[in-house]
């Protein structure tokens, strides 16, 4: 291998890594789930304790710990209705319907996987415009592919007792509840974006390889923050209803769009970067509106009541 060769092969090394390590576990977990014979509580116990029951705006309001199917049933506007720990047990065995994870929720984990690693591929360009596009694709389209793919649901199912109950009296903390609430996801995720854009961070996290991927850990981390937030699919704990969330987004891509507008008029040579943030952010807030609305379209559609019989 010539010397050009190994360069190359370093330079996709770490796209490599990120998203073999993002898939392989998720991948694995689904299949687990749904080809197993046991509870999918991850104990064998083929009882569906662990329930998470919400009441409200999709609250996770406790872990109930019985017999019976194991359940996650919200009511209100953020209600998740999914199978969890063995829901849907006959008998204290769960049916192949319970057990079966989505197959589009793995695709959709792997979509996000794929954009993730394109994100980090030396397919990125250098300079601004490469620093916008990983905007985009760290903060942005790659955690519509990893949130809608509902990886703390995932988690719950697969977890053993003692840890779901852990992970759901977490979800139930104040520190969660307002770091999750949608305009505190909308801060952090617009006010970094401003930080790094409008100060000296910009510039010197393209002249500081380790800056520069903290800049990339903000995004991504501040992306799938808001996007859970908004019109993520597993349970949270007091999530606002449809209206609240809908208000956070128009306001969030207001900002994004009069930052992008902001920069084009401001900062010189920054015009193509700022069309890239401009256009590019308008099409992921919409595939992210489109998100929020199909799950609200999808929940008003099961508490509909059935037509009574003549």
């Amino acid at each position: 291998m010539t010397p050009g060769q190994h360069a190359g092969l370093a330079a996709w090394l770490p796209a490599l890594l990120a998203t073999l390590f993002l898939a392989v576990p998720y991948v694995l977990a689904a299949l687990w789930t749904g080809g197993g014979s046991e509870a999918g509580n991850g104990n064998g116990n083929g009882a569906g304790a662990g329930a998470l029951n919400g009441t409200g705006a999709g609250a996770v309001n406790r872990a109930v710990n019985g017999a019976g199917a194991g359940a996650l049933n919200g009511t209100g506007a953020g209600a998740v209705n999914r199978a969890v720990n063995g829901a849907g047990a006959v008998n204290g065995r769960p049916t192949a319907r319970a057990r079966r994870w989505s197959p589009w929720r793995i695709a959709s984990w792997l979509a996000g996987c794929a954009v993730l690693g394109l994100a980090l591929s030396p397919l990125v360009p250098h300079g601004d415009v490469g620093l916008m596009v990983r905007h985009l694709l760290l903060g942005m389209f790659a955690p519509l592919g990893l949130i809608m793919a509902a990886p703390v649901t995932l988690l719950l199912r697969v977890a053993p007792r003692r840890l779901g109950r852990r992970l759901t009296r977490l979800l139930r903390t104040r520190v969660v509840h307002v770091l999750t609430h949608p305009v505190t996801a909308a801060l952090v995720y617009v006010g970094g974006l401003y930080v790094v854009t409008l100060t000296p961070l910009s510039a010197a996290s393209l002249a500081n390889p380790r800056l520069h991927h903290l800049v990339d850990h903000l995004y991504l981390a501040s992306g799938c923050l808001f996007t859970w937030a908004v019109a993520g699919p597993d349970p949270a704990p007091h999530r606002p209803g449809v209206a609240t969330r809908v208000a956070v987004l128009i306001g969030a891509a207001a900002a994004h769009g009069w930052l992008a507008k902001h920069l084009y008029a401001t900062v010189p040579g920054f015009q193509e970067a700022a069309q890239v943030m401009y256009y590019g952010g308008d099409v992921a807030e919409l595939l992210l509106a489109v998100a929020l609305f199909a799950a609200w379209y999808r929940r008003a559609g099961h508490r509909r009541p059935s037509p009574v019989p003549a």
